[in-house]
């Protein structure tokens, strides 16, 4: 079966209360019956939003804050923090910034808190918190639309099923995916689901999480033009996954931990870009 045999430039979601239409979605021709109501969206021109952030409207702003959480700040104000397990990072004044939207991993205690702020929002658990089956999100909040698509997790028994959630979040005519805490190779059923990546926050650990060659692989097929490596314990790992990556992959370090990127901006060759968390992390990774 051919991966992608059709790539449809938008498909309509149905959000509560609210319908959006999806930039993002890639289906396979054969998997059509595993997308019931799906139908074409016509595209149409997107107003400039007003910044309120001081974030320029069709620009999305990416900060690596620590292991797998990211912030990303959009043009109208709002605020995500990925794998969140109690912080979101600070801000220039050095006091605790609170997200508007939190999305949460459980395989392990930071990628997660049983605890977040009540006055958060959205908590989006990656997982089966209530017992009501598999996380199942369609958020639309200003200017972002989220969704997720579950996989399983490794257990100390038998794995457990769509125990992570890749999130997607749309924004400024980009599609950006976390990974989160992957553990398995992705099915087209998955590759279909989850649609066009424009950047791919993936961890790059090779151990708790999908090991280094098979990620390699899934990156390679999502073509994403920014990937931003996170969950990496050392070096060596990291040094081998950007091996892999650098026949189809130009590698950068980024003069700092946030980026500011639009559509129009995204590189025009495919890059792995190392966002140093703090000063001095920036790595020598040994690849000449």
């Amino acid at each position: 079966m051919r991966l992608f045999a059709v790539l449809a430039a938008a498909l309509a979601i149905c959000l509560p209360g609210q319908a959006a239409a999806s930039l993002c979605y890639a289906f396979v021709e054969d998997l059509r019956r595993d997308l019931p109501g799906v139908q074409y969206a016509k595209l149409e021109t997107a107003t400039d939003a007003m910044p309120v952030s001081g974030i320029p409207a069709g620009t999305v702003r990416i900060t690596y804050v620590a292991h797998s959480t990211f912030r990303i700040e959009t043009a109208e104000g709002v605020t995500i923090a990925t794998d969140y397990f109690g912080t979101a990072g600070r801000d220039s004044a050095g006091e605790p910034i609170r997200p508007d939207i939190i999305t949460m991993n459980h395989a392990h205690e930071t990628h997660w808190t049983a605890y977040p702020d009540p006055e958060i929002p959205y908590v989006l658990r990656g997982w089966d918190h209530d017992g009501k089956g598999p996380a199942d999100y369609k958020l639309k909040v200003r200017d972002v639309v989220v969704r997720n698509v579950t996989t399983d997790i490794r257990g100390w028994g038998a794995p457990e099923a769509d125990g992570n959630s890749i999130f997607i979040f749309e924004v400024a005519d980009l599609c950006i995916g976390h990974l989160g805490h992957l553990h398995h190779r992705l099915t087209e059923q998955h590759y279909a689901k989850i649609g066009r990546l424009d950047i791919v926050m993936a961890p790059v650990d090779g151990t708790m999480t999908l090991n280094i060659q098979d990620m390699i692989e899934v990156l390679k097929t999502f073509k994403a033009r920014i990937v931003l490596p996170m969950h990496a314990f050392g070096n060596y790992s990291m040094e081998q996954f950007l091996r892999g990556m650098s026949d189809e992959f130009a590698v950068t370090v980024h003069d700092g931990p946030t980026l500011d990127v639009s559509f129009q901006t995204l590189p025009r060759e495919a890059m792995v870009m190392f966002l140093p968390n703090s000063p001095g992390n920036e790595p020598d990774f040994g690849l000449d």
